[in-house]
């Protein structure tokens, strides 16, 4: 019954991000770029010294585009457009693909020029050339790109974000730590994050503890801010002031903060962040403004940016989990298998975003050992714990899954509804009902309205015939969060199954089917309803539909038997005891 919990388990463990800069990712970009078609012009008469065309160089660029190959692709659309000469779409694809791939010198070199192409894409490049030169020791004429023609829609705020560090770094320091101007609430924020660190870099202390201390004081999302106020602190020589700060900071359940531990452990404080680090973090606060508005087509854009000014794991792990939210989860696996196991955190973080990704694309297998390994990297991190206890539900691993749900490291006094959520759903799995009862009624009783939690355990009633009243209400109320939800409506269908309602059943089912086509128990229930209320004939066809959907065991052999010899004859089945009586659906089947 695991099947249940997947849809809103596994949307929470993954990172909101979406992407439609390069065509093909999706379909936005799809509608936003028209399809590229060359003329005459660009016919086998166009050839390379290799003997490539640049017609055959541009169906490769954009095949490796469809595949992920972000590099790949930028190569070919590059001598594509080269070879091609003036092919202003051309150019464009070419630009985007370099700038997905991160490769910054090529994306400078395409970036179109006003006029050219969508302003879009216009912007992009300016930015990407202002990365480029801070990246390439030429500060001042970055700078002065940003201060001459500051970057406008629709990356006006990666600019701005970009504009103190920018001046930092060409020397310009009455600029670098100015007050920020007037920005919305997130820009300007992250603006006075930037103006405090700069401060402290300028040796101006005093004010630079102002401007912490007001960051911790006034700002909606002051918690965020405590841990770099509590190293400032460090760095000052005033210990007991930072862990005073840091303690109020906390920490996930069961750990205590970071910060607390150094101290504790006599170690040095953190050390200033760099210029270019800074300007790298800018560009990744860009990134998380953008996806927050809906704006996720320019956040892989801007971390590829972040990691080009700053080779580091912590934006290499938010990269890789942006492409997997593009579904480009071959390039994330790639980009997410250069985090190095040093940082055992930051590592672990990347073995689970590839165990998740190779779920999704149907290797649980492959995803639990992925998992298996980031729980290695970080064995005392219940985060890691639980989403390994999650896919091992899924690879139909329930008592693995329950010894870690089980364990000292999940079963605490802190432990939160969905560790006893899934706890319960170990406890079913394992048809050690009562407790898998005790479980989910507990996680039932902190979010009284979690439609996963309603679903799950008013089915796991109903369908077992223990409180069909009370979980058909469950699952109703679930329905009713949830209207879209074709597995919460299957529940709902199979409650009123489970209730003689065979006509409402049926309707009900079949449009949980519409929803959930592929689900072989969505699918088999509709054909018990079909029988019962005569329509046989469609009742066979569910069930050999379930045969075609790879059903596991219980599914197949349910469905097998069901069509050899009918709904009535297999229900006796499974309902009388253990024994010669009981086979009988099996010895048809054999006959």
């Amino acid at each position: 019954m695991t099947e249940r919990l997947k849809p809103s388990l596994f949307a929470a463990l993954a990172t909101s991000l979406a992407m439609g800069l390069v065509p093909g990712a999706g379909a936005s970009a799809a509608e936003a770029r028209p399809v590229v078609r060359l003329g005459p012009d660009l016919s086998g008469r166009l050839i390379d010294p290799e003997g490539r065309s640049a017609y055959g160089l541009f169906l490769a660029g954009r095949a490796a585009v469809a595949k992920g190959r972000a590099g790949t692709a930028a190569d070919y659309l590059a001598a594509a457009r080269d070879l091609a000469g003036d092919q202003s779409r051309l150019a464009d694809q070419a630009f985007t693909a370099a700038l997905l791939a991160g490769d910054l010198t090529l994306a400078a070199e395409t970036a179109p020029t006003p006029g050219t192409a969508p302003a879009v894409l216009v912007e992009a490049g300016r930015l990407a050339r202002v990365v480029e030169a801070l990246r390439g020791g030429r500060a001042r004429a970055g700078h002065q790109a940003l201060v001459e023609a500051p970057i406008g829609a629709p990356h006006a705020r990666a600019g701005a974000l970009l504009v103190p560090w920018a001046a930092a770094m060409a020397g310009d320091w009455t600029a670098a730590v100015a007050e920020p101007a007037a920005a919305d609430p997130r820009t300007l924020v992250f603006l006075r994050y930037s103006r405090a660190q700069l401060l402290e870099r300028r040796g101006r202390h005093a004010e630079a503890e102002a401007a912490w201390a007001a960051l911790v004081r006034d700002t909606p999302n002051a918690a965020l801010f405590r841990a770099d106020y509590g190293a400032f602190l460090e760095r000052r020589g005033r210990r007991e002031e930072a862990r005073a700060v840091y303690a109020a900071a906390g920490a996930p359940a069961g750990r205590a903060p970071e910060g607390l531990v150094r101290l504790d452990a006599g170690g040095r404080p953190p050390a200033l962040v760099s210029l270019r680090a800074g300007a790298a973090a800018a560009l990744m606060a860009a990134a998380t403004a953008a996806a927050a508005d809906q704006a996720g087509e320019f956040a892989v854009a801007y971390l590829q940016m972040a990691l080009a000014l700053d080779d580091d794991d912590a934006l290499r792990l938010r990269l890789g989990q942006a492409l997997a939210q593009v579904d480009r989860r071959a390039a994330a696996r790639e980009v997410l298998d250069r985090i190095r196991p040093g940082r055992p955190a930051l590592f672990a973080s990347a073995r689970l975003s590839i165990a998740f990704g190779l779920e999704t694309d149907g290797d649980i297998d492959g995803g639990v050992r992925e998992a298996r390994v980031a729980f290695a990297a970080a064995p005392d991190d219940a985060g890691v714990a639980y989403a390994l206890a999650a896919l091992l539900l899924q690879a139909g691993e329930p008592q693995e899954a329950l010894d870690l749900l089980a364990g000292p490291l999940l079963n605490t006094a802190g432990q939160g509804p969905e560790v006893q959520f899934l706890r319960g759903v170990a406890y079913e799995s394992l048809d050690r009902i009562p407790e898998a009862e005790a479980e989910l009624w507990a996680a039932h009783q902190v979010t009284p309205d979690d439609a996963t939690i309603l679903n799950y355990l008013g089915y796991m009633w109903v369908d077992r015939g223990l409180r069909v009243e009370q979980g058909a209400e469950m699952i109703a109320r679930a329905f009713a969060a949830e209207p879209e939800n074709g597995n919460i409506q299957d529940s709902l269908g199979w409650a009123q199954y489970r209730r003689g309602l065979y006509d409402a059943a049926v309707e009900t089912l079949e449009e949980a089917v519409a929803k959930e086509p592929a689900n072989p128990e969505i699918n088999g229930h509709l054909g018990d309803a079909y029988w019962k209320v005569g329509r046989r004939r469609e009742a066979g066809f569910q069930w050999a539909r379930v045969l075609t959907l790879d059903p596991d065991a219980d599914e197949r052999a349910a469905a097998e038997a069901k069509l050899a010899i009918g709904l009535e004859a297999f229900e006796a089945a499974q309902a009388a005891p253990a024994g010669p009586a009981a086979a009988t659906a099996a010895d048809a089947l054999e006959r």
